[in-house]
């Protein structure tokens, strides 16, 4: 499996939709085999959802991510862990031994509450954490 993080200064990129750089991250048998790390040029979210299957990815676990990112994303068959925050390495370990969807690694405002939709004037549709 393949998975795509979005890199920031050592973390998770905040918003997937802004991030210039992924971390690539191969694992097997629950071990990590080989990372990398990609540029990623293309801002258009179709673009990107064209990119990554090319480079192989299976998942990505990122921060924000707009419905446009996401959905162009899920129809190219990449699953999506969203709204993660936290140190590159822990994120890491957390996605080889199964605890990134745990809630321990949700950005703040996102924790245990449920997603909801709410339209933003001149904005299009955006992600809200908060209830």
């Amino acid at each position: 499996m393949r998975v795509a993080i979005p890199l920031w200064q050592g973390r998770v990129s905040p918003v997937f939709d802004e991030a210039n750089r992924l971390l690539l991250v191969d694992f097997s048998e629950k071990r990590e085999q080989h990372r990398q790390v990609e540029s990623l040029i293309a801002r258009n979210p179709f673009e990107r959802a064209q990119l990554l299957p090319k480079l192989g990815v299976d998942l990505i676990v990122c921060g924000m991510i707009s419905q446009t990112q996401e959905a162009a994303l899920v129809s190219a068959g990449i699953r999506i862990i969203p709204h993660i925050c936290g140190p590159m390495e822990e994120v890491i370990a957390a996605v080889l031994d199964g605890r990134i969807e745990n809630g321990a690694f949700l950005m703040p405002g996102c924790g245990g509450r449920k997603r909801k939709r709410s339209r933003m004037a001149g904005r299009g549709w955006k992600e809200d954490c908060r209830q």
